[in-house]
């Protein structure tokens, strides 16, 4: 069964298409990532799977149920991280908690997720007086209350430095492998990437590509960069090098060689400079980072086409 299911759903306002015939599945168990540049229809599309906003066109299942007519169901399973998250400012930490845990009727122990998150030194602190940082790692601990089948996430890295981004990325983990489902939205874009199985881009309200990472390099054809380190490199093979079919840039720092290789292509740069009596003593491939894809996917053709 799918986790999150998506039918020709579309959302308008006025003469404004926020969403546009969107067909999208989440498979139980995965980490999804949701991308999109400002304004794409992320925030829209999980707004309508909680219900908080009805769709103009389509059917929206979630956990098997319709997220319309069902929605107190789906939202009693479903944990939600959501963007610009606001704390009362007179509760506590461990006050927030015990909110959540008698909303869901669940018998999670508060200290217990304050704990997991890192903030339970400060569970007894006025929520007010905390840090950006301190404020996100609350509301994860409010969205794992109940140990809920599917995990909604939007931007859950904002105001968390580098050991709490991974903190967060070791939880979302531990979550799918009790059986959780992720929905994960972020502008970070090493975060979706180091965390996600599948990735969905967003452009203009229609989902433009998804795939693994993987799966989108291959789709998108972007090259990537064969690095090499020679015993000597002469100028011979560097021409050798830059004639071959698939090679696009050769760059040379002494014993160094940088090559932008299209798909397949990697091999014949190292049986080129095996032929031309080039010693090679190590070589590495950086692929195309999320990043990258994410470029070409929302600013290119690339992203029409798809």
């Amino acid at each position: 069964m799918a986790a999150i299911e998506l039918n020709g759903v579309s959302k308008r306002y006025d003469d404004v298409v926020a969403v546009d015939d969107l067909d999208l599945v989440v498979r139980e168990g995965e980490v999804f990532g949701f991308l999109g540049p400002n304004g794409a229809g992320k925030s829209t599309t999980i707004n309508m799977l909680l219900d908080f906003v009805r769709p103009s066109e389509g059917r929206i299942e979630v956990l098997g149920r319709d997220a319309r007519e069902e929605s107190v169901s789906v939202r009693q399973r479903t944990g939600v991280l959501p963007e610009g998250f606001g704390v009362y400012d007179r509760l506590t930490g461990r006050k927030h908690l015990e909110f959540a845990i008698e909303s869901k009727a669940a018998n999670d122990d508060p200290d217990a997720l304050l704990e997991r998150t890192g903030i339970a030194d400060a569970a007894d602190r006025k929520a007010g007086d905390y840090s950006k940082g301190m404020t996100q790692r609350l509301a994860l601990a409010m969205a794992l209350v109940g140990e809920p089948e599917l995990l909604i996430l939007d931007e859950p890295s904002t105001g968390l430095d580098p050991n709490g981004a991974l903190e967060m990325r070791e939880i979302v983990r531990e979550e799918v492998d009790r059986g959780a489902t992720v929905f994960f939205s972020s502008h970070v874009l090493g975060q979706v990437e180091a965390v996600c199985d599948r990735v969905g881009i967003l452009r203009g309200g229609r989902l433009v590509a998804e795939d693994s990472v993987s799966g989108l390099r291959e789709a998108a054809g972007t090259e990537a960069t064969l690095r090499i380190t020679t015993e000597r490199l002469p100028e011979g093979a560097v021409e050798r090098v830059r004639g071959l079919p698939g090679v696009s840039s050769v760059q040379a720092d002494g014993t160094d060689l940088r090559v932008g290789v299209e798909n397949g292509s990697k091999t014949s740069v190292l049986n080129a400079l095996e032929e031309e009596g080039v010693g090679v003593r190590d070589f590495e491939t950086e692929e195309a980072s999320l990043e990258d894809l994410f470029r070409t996917y929302t600013e290119g053709e690339t992203g029409e086409a798809a």
